[in-house]
């Protein structure tokens, strides 16, 4: 899943750019960008790494579009392999459904959510599954699949819709792999866990995000600090234990695990502001509460705005550009041709700087 702002550019959806690029340079020219973006930005020395740092799993976040051929199975089916190979465990997350979940770049959608009143689209999703289902059902690597990153229904029946499209696509799924535990996140971006309700089958474990307060944690408001008032309210780690422990009664109400598959804070100048407290005190709390949990992101472009990397690029070639007013991917469309070498060869971890600091402090929350 090729994210905007992972290249320091506008958040717009991956289709939108691929689009664009394809009018400059063609389809050939397409598919030769996305394979050696694919090839690039994560290579087997990524997958070495992340199990040499003391990481035993890793969430993978896919767009369903990569899923609609042979070309793209291969390579989901590559990155299993390579998770095999380097004894990591895998989840699989459809982070772009067909139709779109949400409004959002991540979902690939240019602000429209139609996933939720297409049939069509429904059925998409629920075929992608089965075949997945078929493909990897023995694959004792895989941890499970996260059938579906953040669904957005703003409706007064919001709870019954994503609960029936749930029971649903997991009848789909279990019909063939009966083996895989199944990740279901909450709605509104994985937040409200009671509009999926009482588990309905063995083997389930639901989802959420958290990223509280967002104004520090994405650095929306500038110059905020952590612990300290933050949008008119103290947050400290009795706050975040707060905000968490409804989740935990929650868990603990249905007996379901929970999984905390995205949690992160931009990092504005190594922790200066609080923000490696922020992830100390997150941690503690999910140890406290038994929460299992992927950090997002592995590697961004150093930004100012949303969650970066344990692998940050700090440099400014002309294709990141911060000073504007084109920036990031977006310059690709006039560079690509002339700079095409370099730009590839900045997509490499090894052209990254490794956050020391936040590496050691996930590394010391190690589970035995």
């Amino acid at each position: 899943m090729m994210e905007g702002y992972f290249l320091h550019s506008r958040n717009i959806a991956e289709k939108i750019f691929k689009s664009e690029f394809k009018k400059r340079y063609g389809q050939k020219e397409l598919d030769n960008f996305t394979s050696l973006y694919r090839n690039n930005f994560i290579k087997e020395s990524d997958f070495k790494n992340i199990s040499s740092l003391g990481f035993n799993c890793v969430r993978i976040p896919f767009n369903y579009r990569l899923i609609e051929n042979e070309i793209g199975i291969r390579i989901l089916k590559e990155a299993v392999n390579r998770c095999k190979k380097y004894n990591i465990y895998c989840i699989l997350d459809m982070h772009a459904a067909p139709g779109c979940q949400n409004q959002d770049w991540h979902a690939d959608s240019d602000g429209k959510i139609e996933l939720w009143k297409d049939k069509r689209h429904q059925e998409k999703f629920f075929r992608l599954w089965e075949n997945l289902s078929d493909i990897f059902k023995d694959e004792s690597i895989i941890a499970g699949y996260d059938i579906l990153n953040e669904p957005v229904i703003k409706r007064l029946n919001a709870g019954k819709i994503l609960r029936n499209f749930y029971i649903k696509a997991v009848n789909h799924i279990r019909n063939i792999d009966k083996n895989h535990m199944i990740f279901l996140e909450g709605n509104i971006w994985a937040q409200v866990l009671e509009h999926i309700g009482e588990p309905f089958t063995d083997n389930l474990s639901y989802s959420i995000h958290f990223y509280h307060p967002v104004d520090f944690t994405f650095n929306y408001h500038k110059g905020l600090r952590y612990p300290g008032d933050i949008s008119g309210e103290y947050w400290d780690i009795n706050t975040i234990r707060k905000k968490l422990k409804s989740y935990y009664d929650y868990s603990r109400r249905w007996n379901i695990p929970i999984f905390a598959g995205e949690f992160g804070v931009n990092s504005k100048c190594q922790g200066c502001y609080g923000e490696l407290t922020w992830v100390k005190n997150t941690l503690q709390c999910f140890k406290e509460f038994g929460f299992h949990w992927t950090y997002w992101t592995y590697k961004a472009v150093g930004n100012s705005v949303y969650p970066d990397g344990i692998y940050q690029y700090l440099a400014n070639p002309s294709w990141v550009n911060r000073q504007g007013p084109v920036y990031g991917f977006e310059n690709f469309y006039t560079l690509w041709k002339k700079y095409k070498k370099e730009i590839v060869e900045s997509w490499k971890t090894e052209s990254f700087t490794k956050q020391e600091s936040l590496l050691n402090l996930l590394a010391s929350f190690k589970s035995v």
